[in-house]
């Protein structure tokens, strides 16, 4: 196995840090740009007191001030206080929910390279046969159907019509298989339709490539060319688009979250956007863009550390 390439990695991570300043410049001021403030929702208050609110959070302040401010504790790692839940600090919102979404995000993404490579490669060995046409079709619909439909669809059906898991929600706060198998699933779904279609492709090239042939003629038997020749090389395009995949659990997470009422990171998201709480969108945006940039550069490090051809100079 080869060396990880740590020098690239330190390239990635210093690029990273004008990417994340994009992130937040553009949404600090498209929040603050968005009609109504964290008190809009509230009853009605009297102009002193929502003075005397938006003064004790800064929000008196010229807007480039209130950047700049918010910049330097980003730095120093403080999100800031929730300007709605005025006893929490927006790091303990994130914090509570965050647990929720890796547990739901990570499943999902495992349970559809599990099953998408081995899809895959069930439609690439019998290509051109029903079992082949029958995983494409499958993978078609995931494909075609959004999460956002699938959701409610499922919950309908298993949740309420059923009762075999729960149509939303979690018993006493607890994620137990009864609450978190839908969600899950709905997640895993369009990501398993993805990775078949391209483990089946890849599949199918390297099945024809001379390295099989030559393993052929040496008399190797099917199941040791597929397992120990053929999948190791066809698995590698999977291995590039594990970033992208995971990009897309984490964001769909926010939409499931939400139809399936998990207290997760992504519902929280919706919440502070719904009540202009800045900070709390704030750090869910920080948040979600730090995995973005960190799982794509783990997918880059683990395809480099795979396959000898690649060279990162």
């Amino acid at each position: 196995m080869r060396r990880i390439p740590w020098a690239y990695a330190g390239r990635r991570i210093l690029a990273a840090i004008p990417t994340m300043l994009v992130i937040i410049t553009v949404v600090f001021f498209m929040m603050r740009a968005a009609p109504g403030n964290p008190y809009s929702a509230e009853r009605m208050l009297t102009p002193q007191v929502e003075a005397n609110l938006k003064a004790s959070l800064g929000l008196d302040k010229p807007l480039h001030e209130q950047y700049l401010e918010y910049l330097g504790k980003v730095v120093q790692g403080d999100l800031g206080p929730s300007m709605v839940y005025h006893d929490k600090d927006v790091s303990q919102l994130l914090g509570e929910g965050l647990p929720y979404s890796l547990t739901i995000g990570g499943l999902a993404i495992t349970i559809a390279m599990f099953l998408g490579t081995l899809l895959g490669i069930l439609a690439a060995i019998r290509q051109n046969t029903f079992a082949d046409y029958s995983v494409m079709s499958i993978a078609m619909v995931g494909i075609s159907i959004p999460t956002f439909v699938t959701g409610p669809l499922l919950s309908l059906v298993f949740g309420v019509y059923l009762h075999w898991f729960a149509a939303g929600g979690l018993d006493l706060g607890r994620m137990n298989f009864h609450n978190m198998f839908l969600p899950i699933v709905t997640l895993a779904l369009p990501q398993v339709a993805i990775i078949s279609r391209l483990m089946r492709a890849s599949m199918i090239e390297v099945m024809r490539s001379n390295y099989i042939r030559t393993a052929r003629a040496k008399g190797l038997s099917e199941r040791r060319i597929l397992l120990r020749h053929a999948t190791p090389a066809a698995i590698l395009p999977v291995i590039s688009y594990l970033g992208p995949a995971i990009v897309g659990v984490i964001t769909g997470s926010v939409v499931i979250e939400t139809v399936f009422s998990l207290p997760g990171v992504g519902a929280s998201f919706i919440e502070g956007a719904t009540t202009r709480d800045y900070t709390r969108v704030m750090g869910a945006v920080i948040l979600y863009g730090g995995l973005i940039i960190f799982l794509n550069l783990l997918a880059d490090i683990l395809y480099a550390i795979l396959d000898p051809r690649v060279r990162y100079t």
